[in-house]
C-alpha cells in the first residue's frame, strides 16, 4: 500500500485547525509548498517533514505508523478460550495481543462455587460487569457481592479474585489496566 503524505499531512493540519498559510508560516515554509505538498506535487525533506509534524503534535512514528495500524474490530475467531477444570473457571481473552495494549479485557465465566486465579497487588486499575449470575469480589480482607447488572472497580493493591456465590453459572466482563490475565 502506498503511502499518501499530502493526505496525512493535511488531515493532522485540519486536526489541528490549522490554515495552509498558520502551517506554512509557523514551519517557515511558503503557503504555496503546503499546497503542493498536500496535493502529492511535490515531497518533503526529512527534515522539512519533521518540522511539520513537530507543529502539528505527531512524530515519524505515528505518521508511518498510521497506515498500518491494527484492526480495531476483533471477531469471535480471534477470542483465545483457556479452560481451568480446577478453579472452575473459563477465560476468553477477547483482544488479541492485549498485553501490548494499556488494557486487557476478558469474559471471565465460572461455574457454581467456581473461582478465578488469585491475582496478587499490582499497580493499575481493574473494572468488571457482571453480564450474568452472582459473584463475590474479595480484595485483601474485604469482599463484596455483585449480581447480574453491578459493576465494580478497583486499585489492585491487594490480593484479589471473584467467586462465583450463586447456583448457575456466573459471567463477568473484567478489564485490567496495566494487562495481568
Amino acid at each position: 500500500m502506498e503511502l499518501n503524505i499530502g493526505d496525512k499531512i493535511k488531515s493532522l493540519r485540519l486536526r489541528n485547525n490549522l490554515t495552509q498559510k498558520e502551517l506554512a508560516d509557523r514551519c517557515e515554509l511558503s503557503k504555496g509548498f503546503i499546497s503542493q505538498l498536500e496535493s502529492n506535487q511535490t515531497s518533503p525533506s526529512l527534515s522539512t517533514l519533521e518540522d511539520i509534524l513537530v507543529t502539528v503534535g505527531s512524530s515519524f512514528r505515528e505518521f508511518f505508523a498510521g497506515e498500518t495500524a491494527e484492526k480495531p474490530v476483533y471477531r469471535k475467531e480471534d477470542v483465545f478460550i483457556k479452560e481451568f477444570p480446577e478453579n472452575g473457571a473459563v477465560i476468553h481473552w477477547l483482544i488479541p495481543n492485549a498485553q501490548k495494549k494499556d488494557m486487557e479485557p476478558i469474559l471471565l465465566v465460572l461455574a457454581p462455587g467456581g473461582r478465578s486465579e488469585i491475582d496478587m497487588p499490582h499497580v493499575g486499575e481493574e473494572f468488571g460487569y457482571v453480564l450474568a449470575g452472582n459473584v463475590q469480589l474479595t480484595v485483601g480482607e474485604r469482599t463484596w457481592k455483585a449480581r447480574k447488572g453491578d459493576s465494580f472497580s478497583f486499585t489492585p493493591d491487594a490480593r484479589h479474585w471473584l467467586e462465583n456465590t450463586g447456583k448457575t453459572e456466573a459471567s463477568v466482563l473484567w478489564v485490567s489496566t496495566p494487562p495481568t490475565f
